[in-house]
Order: C-alpha cells, then sequence, then structure tokens
C-alpha cells in the first residue's frame, strides 16, 4: 500500500508488544493490553479478568458488543480523508501502487506497507519467521495489480532494542517471501533495507516492519482499468485466511470472546494462533500468468477496506459491481470472527478480505477460460453500471 491507498493507515506505524501487564481487580486477577495508537501516544487499554475459581474463564469486558473497525482504533474515513488532502498536493496518488515515467516510456512502480498490528499477535504466539512472507506480500500484491513483475524489495526493521534471534526469525521471512514472489517466479531479489535501533523510541520487546517492492512495466502493457465495462466479469482468486489487515479488530474480537490463542478455533482443526497468522498469500506467479493470456481489464488487492473498499478502486467513473456473496466458501476464521465479535455484514465486507484475497475484472471470454484453467477461482461478481453504491451485494 502506498499512502494513496489509504487501507488502514494504522499498519502505518504500528507498534508491536506482547508484553500483558499483571494488574488486579476485585480479588481476581486480570490482564491488561496497553495498546499503542497508530500515529502516536496510547489509545487506551483493553482489561479481560480470569476468575481465581473459573480455571482461567476469561471474562472480556466489553461483553458482547457489537464491534467494528473504528471502534477497534482504526477509521477508515479518517484515512480517506487524509488521502483527499494529500491528493491536492502530490495528484495521482491512490492506486495500489505509484507509477514513474521512464525516459525509455516504461514506468518504474513502487508500492510500500507494512503488516499492521498482526505484529502484535507475532510476539504474543511466537509465530515469527512468516511475518516478514507477510511484508514482503502486502507491496508485490500491490505492484502486480498493474501486471507489472516485482524486481525488487527494500525493508525496515526498527526496535529499541535489537533482538538478533527475533531478527533472524523476521529477516528469513522476508528473505523467503522474496523467493516466493520471488527469485524463482519474477526474478524479485531482496535488495537490502535498514535496521534501527532507537532507544526510548519503542517499548521492550517492541519493534515495527515496513517494505517497498519495485518493478517496471512498458507502457503499453500497464493494466489500469480503463476498459472496463458493464458486463465484465469479477474473478475472485481465494486468501490464506485474515491476511495481514484488519488485526486490530481481530484483537478486539479476541478479547470479547475470552478464547486462547492456544485454543481450537471453533468450527476448526488448528488452533486460533495458526488461524489468524497464516501467512498472506503471494499472487504474483499466478496473476501474471493469466494476465499474459490477456482478457484482464483491472486488478484489485484486498487490503484494508476489504471487499467493499478496494475493488471500486480499478473501476473507471460509472461503474460499480455486484458481488454473489454466496459464490466462493468464507473461511471458517471469518465466521468466527464475526460471530464472536457480533459483527454486522457491512463492517466484516468493509475490513476484511473474507476469503478473496486478489480479484480479476475480465471479459466474459476470459472469465470462462480461466474457472476452466484454475483450480480454485471463483466468479464472484459482475461489472455494473453505477448505482451510487459502488459495490452491490446480492
Amino acid at each position: 500500500m502506498i499512502l494513496g491507498a489509504c487501507t488502514g493507515l494504522s499498519c502505518y506505524l504500528a507498534v508491536a508488544s506482547a508484553k500483558p501487564n499483571p494488574i488486579k481487580s476485585n480479588g481476581s486477577s486480570a490482564i491488561r493490553h496497553d495498546l499503542c495508537c497508530p500515529i502516536g501516544g496510547y489509545s487506551g487499554v483493553l482489561s479481560m479478568s480470569m476468575s481465581k475459581r473459573g480455571k482461567n474463564t476469561v471474562v472480556a469486558g466489553a461483553g458482547g458488543a457489537s464491534l467494528t473497525y473504528r471502534g477497534a482504533g482504526v477509521d477508515i474515513d479518517a484515512g480517506s480523508e487524509l488521502v483527499r488532502r494529500i491528493a491536492k498536493m502530490a495528484p495521482g496518488i491512490g492506486g495500489f501502487g505509484g507509477f514513474l515515467p521512464l525516459d525509455d516510456g516504461s514506468y518504474l512502480v513502487a508500492s510500500m506497507d507494512g503488516v499492521g498490528t498482526k505484529l502484535m499477535l507475532a510476539l504474543e504466539t511466537g509465530i515469527l519467521d512468516t511475518i516478514g512472507i507477510d511484508l514482503v506480500a502486502m507491496s508485490v500484491n500491490d505492484v502486480v495489480t498493474s501486471g507489472t513483475k516485482p524486481l525488487g524489495f527494500l525493508d525496515y526493521y526498527s526496535t529499541g532494542h535489537l533482538d538478533v534471534d527475533v531478527a533472524e526469525k523476521v529477516i528469513k521471512g522476508i528473505v523467503d517471501g522474496c523467493k516466493q514472489s520471488g527469485c524463482k517466479q519474477s526474478d524479485c531479489a531482496l535488495l537490502g533495507g535498514e535496521t534501527a535501533e532507537m532507544p526510548g523510541l519503542y517499548r521492550e520487546g517492541d519493534f515495527d516492519l515496513c517494505g517497498c517492492a519495485v518493478g517496471i512495466a512498458k507502457k503499453d502493457s500497464v493494466i489500469d482499468g480503463k476498459n472496463i465495462i458493464a458486463g465484465d466479469i469479477l474473478i475472485g482468486l481465494p486468501s490464506s485466511g485474515v491476511h495481514s489487515n484488519g488485526f486490530s479488530l481481530v484483537r478486539s474480537v479476541l478479547e470479547q470472546s475470552g478464547l486462547s490463542l492456544k485454543g481450537k478455533l471453533p468450527g476448526g482443526d488448528i488452533t486460533i494462533a495458526e488461524a489468524l497468522m497464516a501467512p498472506t498469500v503471494i499472487y504474483v506467479k499466478q496473476v501474471l500468468d493469466l494476465v499474459s493470456k490477456g482478457g484482464v481489464k483491472g486488478i484489485a488487492h484486498i487490503t484494508g477496506g476489504g471487499l467493499t473498499e478496494n475493488i471500486p478502486r480499478v473501476f473507471p467513473e460509472g461503474l460499480g459491481a455486484l458481488i454473489y456473496k454466496d459464490s466462493w466458501e468464507v473461511p471458517i476464521v471469518f465466521k468466527w470472527l464475526q460471530e464472536a465479535g457480533n459483527i454486522q455484514d457491512s463492517e466484516m465486507r468493509r475490513t476484511f478480505n473474507m476469503g478473496i484475497g486478489m480479484v480479476l475484472v475480465v471479459s466474459p471470454e476470459a472469465a470462462n477460460r480461466i474457472l476452466d484453467d484454475v483450480e480454485k477461482a471463483y466468479r464472484i461478481g459482475e461489472v455494473i453500471s453505477d448505482n451510487d453504491k459502488g459495490i452491490t451485494y446480492g
């Protein structure tokens, strides 16, 4: 995500912490999590109590309240407003990747992103070797939405005190992500990066990640959505789960549900930690292969803002989409999140990918070919004349 993408600006400066603070409350032990505000300072404290008599039964203070992303501390509307203001100073932002024209008529395409507060769960669960894959995926998936092959990646790792063992695991994941997106698939390479140790800026154990992917696109091969028309088909490629967006809301759901990350995912056969920490799918090879066969007019990476906010970003003015809401199987992790957090359908679709990590807008002919050739792809909707709603679910 470049700044213009406005998807969860929380992940831009999100800080990870797995240091719960034990406190006492009314004779019961409790755990308090101090949540760092994405833009600085503390947004507040979430507490959950464990009764001494209840065998570690957790009672979340929020009760059965209907949770929202804004209530969890992330305001997508505020992010959109910031982009609107910045656009006055820097016209052209807002796409999944930024374009810089080169002298030979080609474009340098770049995208920068982080992994948000998924970092906090990485530290809490100890699953640190895949968060780097998430970091690479968030940027290379943005770059490939223009049909561009990612060529290089740079990372930024910042912390108050460098824990070499933690950093090594994280950077291993970054290298693995580059390979996936990557050396064998699209000649992408880890070019370098920055490791910053800044005592006093971060709490003990905290660290942050940011990454930037770059590629080169030929002018006549850029996929920009300009040729999309009503009647074109939306093809969805499945996600591995939550990917790397919406984790502020995920953490609120965890607090409210009272379940342990080590516990089994309700309705599933893996732990909650394993479900939530599944690395983001890197779509580079698959998307470039589909693009090479023709008929692909637009590509949307489903990141912060979910299906509702991201799909319209590739449409020309005057067009919207009808999404067939029952056209794919929504992964169990989303069903659990919605039920445990009492989250409205509209909030889920505007926050999470709901099982679809990438959407291709294609001609009807290309849609038939893709569905025949690709084992896991879904016809999830169609382009319609704009009804002032952008996305309609039916």
